[in-house]
């Protein structure tokens, strides 16, 4: 797996570092400055459906970020404390690498993402979702946190990286 180097320099609000995940190569890169904390609320992960439609909508606004080079609607659609440490400016930054390398996200909403792990509420009542897109010619591995509030699940950390694919068959159709 290859994720460039630098790709997290500027990206001060991936949380997913702080989660425990001290041996995956996607996010081997020094911790960041933690954001506000999020509020304790005992909350069930949502059902599989909404998780993927939570990732794909993700992914699509960082693709029209990068194509439009706005990232105000994926600072918008981020929690309060994703909001107080990231500006649109800041988030063009840290999605450089998958603009200069041309990745193109909206593949990712033709098929249904493979998870690591079942999406997971991870400390401070967070939703973990950690997964790929097996696509061609490069494939997407994404990271994402997201904190319920004011009745809906909102970004909270993401990373989202481009892959060398080295073998596999194709993604699995979506549902």
């Amino acid at each position: 797996m290859n994720c460039g180097s630098g790709l997290y320099a500027s990206a001060r609000f991936l949380f997913v570092l702080l989660c425990g995940l001290k041996a995956a190569p996607l996010l081997a890169q020094p911790q960041p400055r933690p954001a506000a904390p999020v509020a304790q609320v005992a909350v069930a992960p949502p059902d599989i459906q909404t998780v993927y439609k939570l990732v794909w909508s993700t992914l699509a606004a960082v693709d029209h970020g990068n194509i439009t080079g706005n990232y105000s609607v994926v600072r918008d659609l981020g929690a309060a404390g994703f909001q107080a440490n990231n500006n649109a400016a800041t988030l063009a930054g840290v999605f450089q690498t998958l603009r200069t390398q041309r990745v193109d996200l909206s593949n990712t909403l033709l098929v249904s993402p493979v998870f690591d792990f079942a999406p997971t509420i991870v400390q401070g009542g967070l939703l973990r979702v950690r997964g790929r897109f097996a696509l061609r010619p490069t494939a997407v591995a994404f990271d994402l946190l997201y904190a319920y509030a004011a009745g809906r699940w909102q970004l909270f950390g993401i990373a989202v990286v481009p892959l060398a694919l080295t073998t596999g068959a194709p993604a699995p159709p979506r549902p």
